[in-house]
């Protein structure tokens, strides 16, 4: 037997129930469908609203994901186009003085000069700078290679000569500059 067997139920257990009393209690679980229904519908139509803002939401993510690969792709594709371009003049220069066919060593010299200032200026512009220790310099092992160590009247570990500079490149490393050190005494 069954839990509501002993529950008594209003239309057949009230022997008095007049019939407004039976209609009314036979209404109420048609209004409290009722409800439920209504409130049903609610719930369907939010869910559906939350899960098109979900999609929406989804696609958008999605959409600036490719915009930024797009991004990264043309930032690495064309990542040396502002070099490229301030060392064209460098070239040029170049060119222009390998037509003059009976210039002398001092116009060579010194247009060679006039371009070598042309490229540190188009290096610098790009943010490649020149590592360039000073004699007695602390070794920097970050931005030095040391290729010998020689005695000398420098403290130890200190820059004797500079052999090759070196460069930066935004704060970093792009090529250590090639030294002489100092042996400890």
């Amino acid at each position: 037997m069954s839990d509501n067997a002993n529950t008594p139920t209003p239309a057949t257990d009230t022997p008095h129930a007049t019939p407004e009393e039976i209609m009314a209690a036979l209404a109420a679980p048609e209004a409290e469908l009722a409800r439920v229904q209504a409130e049903l519908t609610t719930l369907q139509a939010k869910s559906a609203e939350l899960a098109d803002q979900f999609l929406r939401a989804k696609a958008e993510a999605e959409n600036a994901r490719r915009r930024a690969e797009d991004e990264v792709s043309k930032a690495r594709k064309f990542a040396v186009e502002s070099l490229a371009e301030s060392l064209l003049p460098v070239a040029d220069s170049l060119e222009a003085g390998l037509i003059i066919k009976d210039a002398t060593n001092e116009q060579i010299r010194e247009g060679a000069q006039a371009t070598l200032r042309q490229l540190l200026a188009a290096l610098e512009r790009n943010k490649v700078i020149a590592i360039n220790p000073g004699l007695g310099e602390k070794f920097d092992p970050h931005q030095h290679q040391a290729i010998s160590v020689v005695p000398s009247e420098h403290d130890a570990n200190t820059v004797v000569s500079v052999l090759q500079k070196g460069y930066l490149i935004a704060d970093r490393v792009l090529r250590p500059a090639l030294i002489t050190v100092s042996a400890p005494k």
